[in-house]
C-alpha cells in the first residue's frame, strides 16, 4: 500500500496539483508529521507499522489547519485514514479548512486498530486500496454501560480524580480550533487548582466536543493518567445522534450545536 500512496502523492506534486503533501516521515528512526514537497523525499514517507494501538499516530488535519492559516491560497494533500477523513468532513463543516483547498490520499485500517479503537468505518470513503477491516463493536463504552448508574458515576468520578491538567487532550485534538479555549476560563476552570474540580473540567470539554468528536481516540493515547476519554466521548455522540439523528464525519450538513458562520 505504501507504493501506491508515494505514486499518488508523485503524481500529484508533479502535475502541480498540491504545493506539498502532509504525511508521516521515518527519519533517523523517528516517526513524525512532515511536509512533502518533492518527490525526492517520498522515500521517507511512512504509514506507520501500527505493531501496537497508537503506533506513530498523529493528527495531521490539525497541523493542516496551522499551513492553510500560514499559505491561505495554497492547496495541500494529507494523508487520511477513516477518522482523519471525517475531520476533514466536520472541519470542511465549521470553516476550518477550503475543501477546494484540500486533496486527501487515503488508506484503510489494519483490523488490530479497528478493533482496538471500537471504529464503525476503519477506512475512508477514497482510498488508494480497499478495506482491509471490519467495522468493531466499542467494547469499552458497553462495559460501563453495563454499570448499574451508581457504580457508573463512582467509577466516571475515580477516573476524573487522577487528572492533572495537562491539556494533552485538547492540545493533540484535530477538532479543537478555537481561538479561545473554554477550559482557560476562570469562571469554568479555576486557575492554579490541581487537580481541577471533579467533574468539570471533563463535562466542559465533553459538552464542547458534541458535534465535534470524529472519534479519532488520540485524546485517549495522549492522556498521561490513563483516563478513558474516548469512551466519554463515544457516550456523547450517542446522545447526540439519538436527539438530533446526526453523527460528525458520517452525516451531510450542518451539526446541530454550529454556531459558527463564516
Amino acid at each position: 500500500m505504501i507504493d501506491e500512496v508515494r505514486q499518488r502523492v508523485k503524481e500529484l506534486l508533479g502535475q502541480g496539483e498540491i504545493k506539498g503533501f502532509l504525511g508521516l516521515a521515518n527519519k533517523n528512526g523517528q516517526v513524525a508529521p512532515h511536509l512533502f514537497t518533492d518527490a525526492g523525499e517520498l522515500e521517507t514517507l511512512v504509514l506507520g507499522d501500527f505493531k501496537g494501538p497508537g503506533d506513530a499516530r498523529y493528527p495531521l488535519n490539525k497541523v493542516l489547519i496551522q499551513l492553510s492559516r500560514a499559505y491561505p491560497e495554497e492547496r495541500f494533500g494529507v494523508l487520511v485514514r477513516g477518522c482523519d477523513e471525517r475531520g476533514l468532513k466536520n472541519l470542511f463543516v465549521w470553516n476550518q479548512l477550503e475543501p477546494k483547498k484540500v486533496v486527501s490520499v487515503g488508506i484503510p485500517c489494519p483490523q488490530e486498530l479497528a478493533d482496538a479503537c471500537g471504529c464503525p468505518q476503519p477506512y475512508p470513503d477514497d482510498s488508494v486500496a480497499p478495506p482491509v477491516a471490519e467495522g468493531a463493536e466499542a467494547r469499552r463504552l458497553a462495559e460501563m454501560e453495563a454499570l448499574d448508574i451508581k457504580e457508573r458515576f463512582a467509577r466516571w468520578m475515580e477516573v476524573f480524580s487522577k487528572c492533572i491538567k495537562c491539556y494533552g487532550c485538547r492540545d493533540i485534538c484535530p477538532m479543537c480550533f478555537c481561538k479561545e479555549c473554554s477550559l482557560e476560563m476562570d469562571e469554568l476552570i479555576p486557575t492554579g487548582q490541581m487537580p481541577p474540580e471533579v467533574p468539570i473540567f471533563h463535562l466542559v470539554r465533553a459538552v464542547h466536543m458534541a458535534g465535534r468528536c470524529i472519534d479519532c481516540g488520540l485524546c485517549n493515547e495522549a492522556c498521561p493518567v490513563d483516563i478513558p476519554l474516548r469512551t466519554l466521548y463515544k457516550k456523547v455522540g450517542d446522545i447526540l445522534h439519538k436527539e438530533f439523528d446526526y453523527r460528525p464525519g458520517f452525516d451531510k450538513g450542518k451539526p446541530p450545536l454550529n454556531m459558527l458562520e463564516k
